[in-house]
């Protein structure tokens, strides 16, 4: 997942009190749930951990170029011990179109080993012990506890998610921590995986990074961002 560009602080910053945000933007969720009805994660998997390999791959790419990628990788690589006894530069190869292949490479390996030494080669259902594999932050932990196990222990924190909670106000903070941390305040724990996976959907399909489409938006009326006739502004 390619990570955001930085924007100007937004012009609204401070205009809302904390109430009024926070029911302006649960009928922003309730919006776009009904925009996008079913809405998941993009990676392909079978199992958490096909899921844990794919998301630490999508860092720096897009989803599609890694569901291009896992098929092979997987029929490959059936676990962690066979991702460990891959040969010196062979996985990197596998990964290579991913970008980063490098640093990839190395995490999945690192995670394999946790994954083997700690966890009897079981991904872990928690926050606490996912974040403690290599190359496994609290963004990549929320992608694998909402939709592998359905635990909303955060919201997944991605370029997308970061540049509609500034556009719609939710947010201005430049970390993703501080985002996610704006994000949960406002929503109930169970609409947590909802909020990552509409505001994804809703950053592909309208509110682009270069050229959001705010004529076509559902919620431009709730945006101060938006520059559509009757948005909030």
């Amino acid at each position: 997942m390619v990570q955001p560009k930085k924007e100007a602080r937004a012009p609204w910053a401070g205009r809302e009190t904390d109430p009024e945000r926070t029911k302006r933007a649960r009928a922003v969720l309730r919006l776009l749930r009904k925009e996008y009805p079913g809405a998941k994660t993009a990676l392909v998997h079978r199992s958490p951990f096909e899921l844990l390999v794919a998301t630490v791959l999508s860092a720096q790419s897009t989803d599609r170029t890694v569901n291009e990628i896992t098929p092979g990788l997987f029929a490959k690589y059936s676990g962690p011990r066979a991702f460990l006894a891959s040969a010196p530069g062979e996985l990197e190869q596998d990964i290579h179109r991913s970008g980063f292949f490098n640093q990839k490479a190395k995490s999945i390996r690192g995670l394999c080993r946790g994954l083997l030494d700690e966890f009897d080669g079981e991904v872990p259902r928690t926050m606490a012990e996912l974040t403690r594999l290599p190359g496994v932050a609290r963004k990549t932990a929320n992608v694998v506890l909402s939709n592998a196990f359905g635990i909303n222990d955060g919201i997944a924190v991605d370029t997308h998610v970061h540049r509609l909670s500034w556009r719609l106000a939710l947010s201005d903070a430049d970390d993703p921590v501080k985002v996610e941390r704006d994000l949960m305040a406002m929503f109930p724990r169970a609409r947590w995986a909802d909020v990552t996976h509409v505001l994804i959907e809703h950053g592909r399909a309208v509110c682009g990074a270069r050229a959001p489409r705010c004529e076509d938006c559902v919620v431009n009326a709730k945006c101060p961002s938006s520059r559509a006739p009757g948005a909030a502004v």
